[in-house]
């Protein structure tokens, strides 16, 4: 894993600026489903950000109003310096070529009546991109450990799930993207197929000098590719820290949680604290002040009516808890 301090922090360098970001779905009745609830945040050129939570807490449907599909419903967007929230269709396409989603049904987001070689090559083709010939296929295909001899010329379902993965990595790079968000895209695979899926990903950012958002929910993985972790629940960023600094020392409730529902690889080890109890409430109908109250062990009075803001507790530690206190 990357070291945290290894991160630029000059502004210059954010690549990636979401700000106040709001999704919510309209629904029949006048019924409202809250997704995503005001999340800030920024990623620098050349890290690895994690963005864990429980299924249904909006990662995925932060990673989606990233790339405007579908666009947030306020909130602004900038990458590379270009906010992509205020492009028109035609200009947020070609935006879109520095920027590429990785899916986690690897099989799903492949076209099963195409060859490899033409779905590698999809990037380039849309965007209207001159041919190559087919050597930049045959570079891609190798560079994520595929034979393009073997691989070309057959179709996705000939292939195993960590394979058809491959194949979606290297569709990314055809089209020299600064960001890859990767949606649980390793979460699909078996533990042996997932490491090497990892590795993977980390030699390709070194080569081409990616910046990833690595979303998932398996904080055990987010530890292994992340410079930095985002925690969220429930629509809303509660924590975000240097890897090694979070998983040392979480400060929300809610971090804290998770890492204690993390499987231990010693089984005679000490069984922690219980993790989290009560039933994960509804975006339709979100709780007042702080989302999290609930379920959490430390709510008070104040965390009903407040909805507590993100706050430095320590140098690039912010949570967001009325319970938590700056590092003295």
């Amino acid at each position: 894993m990357a070291s945290a301090s290894a991160v630029p922090r000059h502004d210059e360098d954010v690549l990636l600026r979401v700000e106040h970001l709001v999704v919510e779905h309209r629904l029949g009745g006048g019924r409202t489903v809250h997704a995503v609830s005001d999340v800030s945040f920024e990623l620098r050129a050349g890290e690895t950000l994690g963005l864990v939570g429980e299924s249904g807490c909006g990662k995925t449907t932060i990673g989606r109003a990233i790339v405007a599909h579908p666009p947030p419903t306020s909130g602004r967007v900038w990458f590379d310096g270009e906010e992509l929230t205020a492009l028109d269709q035609r200009a947020l396409r070609r935006a879109r070529s520095k920027l590429h989603v990785i899916f986690q049904d690897p099989r799903s987001s492949l076209n099963p009546r195409r060859k490899v070689g033409d779905i590698v090559n999809e990037g380039p083709t849309i965007q209207r991109w001159p041919a190559d010939g087919g050597e930049t296929v045959d570079e891609m295909l190798e560079v994520v450990g595929l034979d393009p001899e073997r691989a070309r010329n057959r179709r996705p379902h000939e292939f195993s799930g960590g394979e058809c993965q491959r194949i979606a990595i290297a569709r990314a790079l055809m089209l020299k993207p600064k960001l890859l968000i990767c949606d649980e895209a390793v979460s699909a695979l078996d533990v042996s197929v997932r490491a090497q899926i990892l590795n993977l990903l980390e030699d390709t950012k070194a080569r081409y000098e990616l910046t990833i958002l690595f979303i998932a929910h398996d904080l055990a993985v987010v530890k292994n590719i992340s410079d930095r972790v985002a925690v969220m629940y429930l629509g809303k960023l509660c924590e975000i820290a240097p890897a090694d600094a979070l998983y040392e020392t979480p400060a929300h409730p809610y971090t804290q949680a998770l890492l204690e529902a993390v499987p231990l690889a010693d089984p005679d080890a000490p069984v922690g604290k219980p993790v989290i109890s009560g039933e994960l409430p509804s975006p339709l109908d979100p709780p007042s002040g702080c989302r999290f109250r609930t379920r959490c062990p430390l709510a008070m009075r104040r965390c009903a009516v407040e909805d507590p803001e993100m706050r430095e507790i320590a140098p690039g530690h912010s949570v967001a808890c009325h319970a938590v206190s700056p590092v003295q």
